[in-house]
């Protein structure tokens, strides 16, 4: 198959497999409309756009730093426009996002997990970095629910002479492990139910299965530690407030 036909063909099927997503969800009245649709369209323009970048990262090294920027603005901005019904919800997303993921890529390296390679800190960065944006908008979402859900407990605390920080300290632990237990039901299932995305690609990439898996490994502990401290730096600092719903949204 020459290569024309085969991106043809790979343009076919890609339409067939988001146009059986589009059926589905409106024969069951999901109310996505047309968003599994732009969600794939911009998901290819975004890849081939980061395709054509990524050659140009991987030849000059020192542009890696800029891209990991933009990974993390990318990443922070989304959360903001998720968790934007908190009070102060914007700032409290960038923290989070920064957090959690700016410590866990420093920690991955100078325990030299992972060669310090351009190639490996755009591959942990990128997995790192939206795995670090999931959790903040999990956590702050779960936060803003149980925050409303609870409301007379956090006034009943606050009327007691308790601190903001206090009534909602639950709730937070509340929010940060509900959005932790997806990732970690999929982590122990690793190898049994699912062969995860880091080790099919280093496995395709020409790794032996020894090394894939030690990569999938350092992936799986990094993403739990960046989702642990992005959950907790957004709770602790969306339960600094009396306030459940943002004044500024």
């Amino acid at each position: 198959m020459s290569v024309d036909l085969h991106y043809v063909w790979f343009g076919l099927g890609l339409s067939a497999l988001t146009g059986l997503t589009l059926a589905v969800g409106r024969w069951a009245r999901i109310g996505l409309g047309w968003f599994p649709l732009w969600a794939i369209v911009r998901a290819v323009v975004q890849l081939t756009v980061i395709a054509l970048v990524l050659r140009g990262i991987l030849a000059v090294p020192w542009t890696v730093v800029a891209f990991v920027v933009l990974m993390l603005s990318t990443a922070s901005w989304t959360a903001m426009g998720r968790l934007k019904e908190l009070h102060r919800g914007r700032r409290t997303a960038v923290a989070g996002v920064l957090t959690g993921a700016l410590t866990t890529i420093v920690v991955i390296f100078v325990l030299h997990l992972v060669d310090f390679q351009v190639r490996y800190v755009v591959a942990v960065g990128g997995i790192i970095i939206g795995n670090s944006m999931s959790a903040a908008t999990l956590a702050g979402r779960n936060f803003l629910r149980g925050s409303r859900a609870r409301k007379d407990e956090v006034e009943a605390w606050l009327s007691l002479g308790a601190t903001p920080s206090r009534a909602h300290e639950e709730i937070g632990r509340e929010a940060v492990r509900e959005s932790l237990l997806p990732n970690l039901d999929q982590t122990k299932s690793t190898g049994l139910v699912t062969l995860p995305g880091a080790f099919v690609g280093a496995l395709f990439g020409g790794a032996s299965p020894a090394t894939a898996a030690q990569f999938q490994l350092v992936v799986l502990a990094g993403i739990a530690l960046t989702m642990t401290i992005t959950g907790v730096v957004v709770t602790r600092l969306a339960g600094r407030t009396p306030y459940v719903v943002s004044a500024d949204a």
